[in-house]
Order: C-alpha cells, then structure tokens, then sequence
C-alpha cells in the first residue's frame, strides 16, 4: 500500500464528535477546492456509522451545492430518516463556514436473495495489465518540465489505466473525439475486508473520469482549454459485493450536453463481465474567453 492510499484512508476514518455528527478534514497538499469525490466518500462513511453492521449501501443520491474549502474540516450531519425491517436510509448534511456544500441520501439493504438478470455486457477491451498507466500516457503531453515530472511520480490512491483516449490528446487530435470512454482502476494496495470501505472508495474513485467524458465528446481538456467544470449532483446504484482492491473496468458515456451542463453515466464491472455499480453524473461545464 502506497503512502497516498494509507493518507486516503485516514482521510475517511472521520472523527465522532457528538451522536451522529463527524468530522473529516481534507489532504495537507491544498487545492482550490475540495475533490468532490472526497466529500461523498466522507459523507458515505458518516452513513454507514450509524447503520447497523447486517446492512450494506445500495444507492446514493447526491447533490454538490457550494465548493469545499480544503483548509477547514469538513462537518457532517446524518439525519435518521427510517429504520425499517429491511431497508435503512440516512440522509447527510456536509457543512462548512455555516453553510451547506453538500447533500446526500443513502439507502442501506439487509441481504435478500430475488430476481436477477443483466443485460449490460462488459465492453471488449485489452485487460488492465496491457495498458499503460497513467503516468506513462501523460508523460509525452507533459514534455521534461521538472513541475509537471514532480506531479507525475507523485503516488496515487486510485490506480488508473486509460483504455480510451485522454481528453488531453483529443484536445489536439479531433480525430480522437467520443463519447464514450473505458477506464480501469483499482486502489494501490491491499484493504481490508470492510464492505463498507470497498464501496466508499468506489464511490471517491467514480468522480475522477466521469467529467471528462462529457468533455471528451467535445475536444477539451482541463488546463488546456478555456472551460469552468464542476460537478452538480451524483447519484449511485451498488449492485454486487465487489473489492476497490481489485480490478474494476469503468464504461462511461456522455449521451448529452447543453446549456452549459453535461450528462455522463458510468458502468462498473469486474474482471469476470459482472455488473457491480451503476453511476450517474451531470456536471456544469462553462466555455469561457480567452
């Protein structure tokens, strides 16, 4: 397990500091604003404290309502809306400065056996050890600057490899230009059999590519090009037991954009083609002047 993974999991070990009431705090490299996929995960992990051990997330619904401020923690406020004998559901209220940056409903299931089918099939696509990592795709964008080298070999939580093209080469090559996008990932390091952990850290690593398709279709890349992104709400459905330590390919697409938003929606499979969570993103997405 690599140091940035091992700093990711303390970051979702939130504090207790009164009954149903957390507090988490944001990475000491400071950005901007706050990753989005680490609130959701935090606010996840604040749910599932207060959900009885026999049940586990089905699905989320969330709603990004102002940026995180990296430099203060981050309060998080769970409401108790239902305990029932089989369904269990919490709601969540991150706050800062006084104010709500965040919301969300998650629901928690006891294990049932029922009706099953899948009719998603996983794409066709060269397996995760044939592909580069994502270091090696974006070295020749970056050149030899020693900023960007630094940024490169820093580790990472989330492995990643990109079976598609980077909205940084479609950026300059139009020809590269989809709506559609494969990405495979796992965290870098073994966890522990937490089910609550697998599904919190599949929920932070959701957020990393799903923008990028909508700005994929479009040719235009973070950095690069003149745009404004953030992400508006989020909503997720889990379907089967997975490992965020293992393999997962994620399929997404971007079936519309306009009016200065933009719809993505993702697939997560494992290895073996199984359907394990289903995801849906609308972001803001604005073009400004040079």
């Amino acid at each position: 397990m690599n140091e940035a993974l091992k700093e990711l999991l303390d970051l979702l070990d939130l504090e207790q500091i009164e009954l149903d009431i957390f507090r988490g705090r944001s990475p000491e490299e400071r950005h901007q604003r706050v990753f989005g996929g680490q609130v959701a995960a935090q606010a996840l992990v604040a749910a599932g404290r207060t959900v009885p051990s026999d049940r586990d997330v089905h699905s989320l619904h969330a709603y990004f309502i102002r940026p995180g401020d990296p430099s203060i923690p981050i309060v998080y406020n769970v409401e108790r809306l239902r305990d029932g004998r089989s369904f269990t559901t919490r709601r969540v209220v991150a706050v800062q400065h006084g104010k709500a940056i965040f919301t969300m409903s998650a629901s928690f299931h006891i294990h049932e056996e029922g009706v099953h089918h899948q009719a998603a099939a996983m794409p066709e696509v060269p397996g995760p050890d044939s592909v580069p990592t994502y270091a090696e795709r974006m070295q020749p964008l970056l050149g030899e600057d020693p900023a960007w080298q630094d940024w490169l070999a820093k580790p990472r939580p989330v492995d990643l490899r990109y079976v598609s093209p980077l909205t940084w080469e479609a950026e300059r090559d139009p020809a590269l230009r989809s709506a559609e996008t494969n990405v495979w990932f796992r965290c870098a390091g073994e966890l522990p059999d937490d089910r609550l952990l697998h599904v919190v850290l599949a929920a932070y690593a959701s957020d990393y590519t799903l923008v990028d398709t909508v700005l994929l279709a479009n040719g235009l890349a973070w950095g690069a090009s003149n745009i404004m992104g953030a992400s508006l709400d989020h909503a997720m459905w889990f379907h089967r037991p997975f490992r965020a330590d293992e393999w997962l390919l994620y399929a997404q697409e971007s079936p519309w954009a306009g009016g200065a938003r933009g719809l993505a929606r993702g697939q997560m499979f494992t290895p073996s083609g199984d359907l394990a969570v289903s995801v849906v993103q609308e972001c803001m997405i604005r073009v400004t002047n040079p």
